[in-house]
């Protein structure tokens, strides 16, 4: 039970982290990332992303709105994936959504039907 609720910890912290950062990325945007994105032709909306992901992160750190925030950086991140495949660019949103899916499913188990 101990090692269940350190787990749970672990890959939370780690889920919301990884997502922050990616967020704060977002709104300093280094000049490499910034014409990367602009080739995918999502340059314009990196300060509007950064601000998505991190406030998705924080409803998904919060326990009440916990479930809301996880359906939405599902949902981020699937819209990542997406234009990923699109680009024929490596799937970099594939760590952070696992690790959001492997702390939500710790955390609260019904969120994926299973009690």
């Amino acid at each position: 039970m101990k090692f269940t609720k350190i787990a749970t910890i672990v890959f939370t912290v780690l889920a919301v982290g990884m997502v922050i950062m990616s967020g704060i990325m977002k709104f300093v945007a280094p000049p490499e990332m910034a014409e990367k994105m602009s080739q995918l032709g999502i340059g314009s909306y990196l300060p509007m992303l950064g601000l998505m992901e991190i406030t998705f992160a924080l409803l998904y750190a919060w326990s009440k709105t916990m479930r809301i925030g996880f359906v939405l950086l599902s949902c981020y991140f699937a819209g990542a994936l997406a234009v990923e495949l699109a680009h024929a660019q490596p799937f970099n949103a594939l760590l952070p959504m696992g690790l959001v899916w492997v702390s939500a499913f710790l955390r609260d188990r019904e969120v994926f039907g299973v009690a």
